[in-house]
């Protein structure tokens, strides 16, 4: 299964298109509609204050609510544009942006408002796309669940049991510890009212697949799989499996996951490897955690480059922008993570 974003921030819709999405699944509307008020944006202080209703349409590829196994087209309209907020940014690339890679990309032909295609925006169907990859994972048996791990070095709770994710998923603030999510809030809004952002990290855990899935060679490895997934979502700047950059903090003994017999299975007794073993899936979950930077559009004043001229410019942005996005993007995490797993299922 393929599947592919279009449109702008400020265009007059978003969507994706699904090929090789399987005949059958019983697509269930109001789950994807769940899905994406997750990911939705002017409910709280810590996000961006644009509204949309991100009402998904379907054009294609169901009928009598089944997928038909041809390309499965879903559109989200965009409702609350503010164009007029980015006119000062034809010329002026916002600093660690998509601005500037972009013009020079497209020839100068770059979609400035908002972000154009380079903007968050584009999660909205990136997490439409990952649930329907969530309801056909599920008849495999696989499920997705994840949790803000870290915002600004506030850290939540460790994660013991998958399970917890569950519940997880149904709060405003998706963290296991709620005291620790008060910090974290804190810490949002104090940047927030200095006119600057912060950054963070999600957790992300996949259970039920079986080991065996994958290959070491590239293209296959479940490492460089998932990677390539979740380095396409925007301020995704960091992926670490199992114990991740701690890992060099360890000897080899510490490191290690032993074997052993449970319930008639053979599993690991620890899972510093993230469900994961000379780039195959070793019947443990697969665990990762995504570092995601401070949002890039802030309203400081910063040092940018008249693209015209060439002459220093200080730069002021105005418009709507999530002081941190972490809170947001679990969703979409999960989303990426659910379209990975289908490609390593064959799904």
């Amino acid at each position: 299964m393929r599947h592919t974003i279009f449109g702008e921030s400020h265009g007059p819709a978003i969507g994706v298109v699904l090929e090789g999405a399987p005949a059958g699944l019983e697509l269930d509307l109001d789950r994807i509609a769940r899905e994406l008020a997750r990911r939705a944006t002017g409910k709280n202080p810590w996000s961006t204050a644009r509204k949309e209703a991100d009402q998904v349409q379907v054009l294609s590829g169901v009928f009598e609510g089944k997928t038909t196994g041809d390309p499965l087209a879903l559109l989200i309209f965009n409702e609350d544009q503010h164009s007029r907020d980015y006119e000062a940014l034809r010329f002026t690339p916002r600093p660690s942006h998509g601005d500037y890679a972009g013009f020079l990309k497209s020839g100068g032909c770059l979609d400035y408002r908002g972000g154009g295609h380079f903007s968050g925006r584009l999660t909205a169907p990136l997490v439409a796309a990952g649930s329907v990859a969530k309801q056909l994972l599920e008849r495999r048996g696989v499920w997705v669940g994840a949790h803000i791990s870290a915002i600004y070095g506030i850290s939540d709770a460790g994660l013991e049991d998958p399970e917890d994710l569950r519940a997880v998923a149904e709060k405003d603030f998706p963290v296991l510890d709620d005291a620790k999510g008060e910090e974290m809030k804190a810490a949002i809004l104090e940047a927030k009212g200095e006119g600057d952002s912060v950054g963070g990290s999600i957790e992300c855990v996949v259970t039920g697949f079986p080991a065996g899935l994958g290959s070491p060679d590239f293209g296959r490895n479940v490492e460089g799989l998932f990677a390539q997934y979740l380095f396409a979502v925007p301020a995704v700047k960091g992926v670490d499996f199992g114990a991740g950059v701690a890992l060099a903090l360890m000897r080899g003994s510490e490191a290690n996951d032993p074997f052993e017999v449970r319930d008639g299975r053979i599993v690991t007794r620890t899972n510093h490897a993230g469900g994961v073993n000379g780039g195959i899936t070793n019947g443990m979950p697969v665990v990762f955690e995504v570092t995601m930077r401070p949002t890039a559009s802030i309203a400081r004043p910063q040092e940018s480059v008249d693209l015209r001229t060439g002459e220093p410019v200080e730069l002021s942005i105005h418009g709507r922008h999530d002081p941190c996005v972490v809170p947001r993007a679990v969703p979409v995490i999960e989303a990426a993570a659910a379209l990975a797993s289908c490609t390593l299922l064959g799904i």
